[in-house]
C-alpha cells in the first residue's frame, strides 16, 4: 500500500525547511502528514516550512503545550503534537476534531505514529533522524524517510515528492 518511499540527507535546518516548502507544492485540503523521530530531530522545522510553502499567516510554532495549533491560510494548517496523547491511541485525540479539521486544511501531527489509519486511508508519513554524531562536523544532518501511504498517492508520479537541487536527495 505503500506509494513513494524514499531516504533523503538534509544538511541544516534550512534544508530541512526547504524540503517542507517542497512537499507543500504537493499538499491540500485532506492530507494528512505524521512526523516521528527523536527531540530535536527537526519535525517542528519541517512543518514550518509546509506552513511557508502552503502561504499560511504567522509563524509556526510548537504545539507541544496547547496540543493542537491551527493556522489560517489559503489552506489552513493544523499542527498537533500528539505526544502527550500518543499511549491513548487514536480515542485521545477524538476531542481534536481532526477527521472535521481533515476536510478544509492540510493536518500535520507530530508523534503521530500509529494514528494516521484511524483517520484516513491515504496519508504521508515523515521519519526524521540525527545523521551525524555529537562533536562531529555533521551533528546538523538529518536523515528523512518520506513514505507516501494510500490511495491519495498512487498517480503521483515519484519524482513529485522528491526535492530539487535546494535539498540533497538520497
Amino acid at each position: 500500500m505503500t506509494a513513494y518511499d524514499e531516504e533523503l540527507r538534509l544538511d541544516s535546518p534550512e534544508q530541512t525547511r526547504a524540503l517542507g516548502r517542497h512537499l507543500a507544492t504537493q499538499l491540500g485540503p485532506g492530507d494528512l502528514v505524521i512526523l516521528t523521530g527523536p527531540l530535536g530531530a527537526g519535525k517542528t522545522a519541517l512543518t514550518q516550512g509546509i506552513g511557508a510553502g502552503l502561504g499560511v499567516r504567522g509563524g509556526v510554532t510548537s504545539p507541544t503545550f496547547v496540543l493542537a495549533r491551527v493556522h489560517p491560510g489559503p489552506v489552513p494548517l493544523v499542527h498537533v503534537d500528539a505526544y502527550r496523547v500518543r499511549d491513548l491511541g487514536p480515542t485521545g485525540l477524538e476531542g481534536l476534531d481532526l477527521e472535521l479539521a481533515l476536510e478544509d486544511s492540510v493536518v500535520v501531527i507530530e508523534w503521530g505514529e500509529g494514528l494516521a489509519a484511524a483517520l484516513t486511508d491515504s496519508w504521508l508519513e515523515i521519519n526524521l533522524q540525527r545523521g551525524g554524531a555529537a562533536g562531529n562536523q555533521d551533528e546538523e544532518a538529518r536523515i528523512v524517510r518520506l513514505r507516501a501511504v494510500g490511495p491519495r498517492w498512487d498517480d503521483l508520479p515519484a519524482s513529485a515528492l522528491r526535492p530539487g537541487r535546494s535539498v540533497r536527495g538520497g
